[in-house]
């Protein structure tokens, strides 16, 4: 009996961390079945870095749950976000900080869900409610996701339990915050080295809403202007996909995790939407969007209500 943990397609810190942290608990209850975390796409460099610090072995690479007799999902419930085959899938329990989206079971669940910045803060919450001790090396993981998750306490999705959970984990792990946080964010913001394709697709989710496709990709950095250098490029892959999916709206937001402002590149029939919800202009496809780093707290949802 095999159960896989996984979190959403393009994953991102929180997203592995928490399939990793998760499977961790699962053996620490005793499950019987081989639990097995998982990933649905490549690392990104910050996670590379983080699970480098901390020596851990990456998630099995998967693009299918076939193989699993149950599911666990962590950071998603969306099955626009999960494995192609979820919806065939046993899933058994769901640990996310994320509004409830296409989401549908045939059996009863665990299901715990928190309005917090971040899934490891939840899931440090289980640790200490089943009195499961959390190791050094785990403490890092989640408290690098929490940082990841708050670009270091900065974003509007970070609360006051993120913080103070992060400190705790800090001192288990025997880890400056500061120091390391800003290390780890700076190592995730070297994009040199990915094509136009690989930019969108290392942080990208789509999303419906009043009969209409957006997708929204989100990279950090600490010089926009670097990124913008590949705009034509970007602009190509952009609008294929576009054609591709029937996207009425595609954002591609680049973010200085300095300055904790951004511009998007913004295409599609719907672009004007961004304009009217950011009372911003679009210059040649590309938007600032000062202040603004949440995909999940200050996009999605005015787009959605918007669009």
């Amino acid at each position: 009996m095999k159960t896989f943990i996984i979190g959403h397609k393009s994953p991102d810190t929180d997203s592995i961390m928490s399939a990793l942290v998760m499977a961790n608990l699962e053996k620490n209850f005793g499950s019987t079945n081989e639990v097995i975390p998982c990933r649905l796409g490549n690392l990104n460099k910050e996670t590379e870095y983080i699970l480098e610090h901390f020596n851990v072995e990456a998630p099995m690479l998967i693009d299918s749950v076939s193989g699993a007799d149950e599911v666990i999902l962590v950071d998603h419930n969306s099955f626009l976000e999960s494995a192609p085959d979820i919806a065939n899938a046993k899933i058994s329990k769901v640990v996310d900080h994320h509004r409830i989206a296409n989401f549908e079971t045939t059996e009863p669940l665990f299901y715990m869900a928190q309005p917090v910045g971040c899934t490891c803060t939840i899931l440090y919450e289980l640790y200490r409610m089943n009195s499961v001790d959390i190791t050094p090396t785990y403490a890092g993981l989640m408290l690098s996701a929490i940082i990841s998750d708050s670009l270091l306490f900065k974003s509007p999705t970070c609360t006051q339990k993120d913080i103070n959970v992060a400190e705790a984990l800090a001192k288990i792990a025997n880890v400056d915050i500061n120091s390391y946080g800003l290390d780890m964010l700076k190592a995730g913001t070297d994009l040199s080295s990915f094509s136009a394709s690989e930019l969108i697709n290392i942080d990208s989710k789509e999303f419906n809403a009043n009969g209409a496709k957006f997708q929204v990709s989100q990279v950090n950095t600490v010089d926009i202007d670097s990124v913008l250098n590949n705009k034509s490029e970007i602009e190509m892959v952009m609008n294929d996909l576009i054609s591709e999916k029937g996207l009425d709206l595609f954002m591609f937001v680049i973010t200085d995790i300095l300055t904790c402002n951004s511009k998007a590149i913004v295409l599609g029939n719907k672009a004007s939407v961004v304009e009217n919800v950011y009372n911003t202009t679009i210059d040649d496809n590309v938007a600032f969007l000062p202040g603004v780093v949440s995909r999940k707290k200050q996009i999605v949802p005015q787009i959605t209500e918007n669009i």
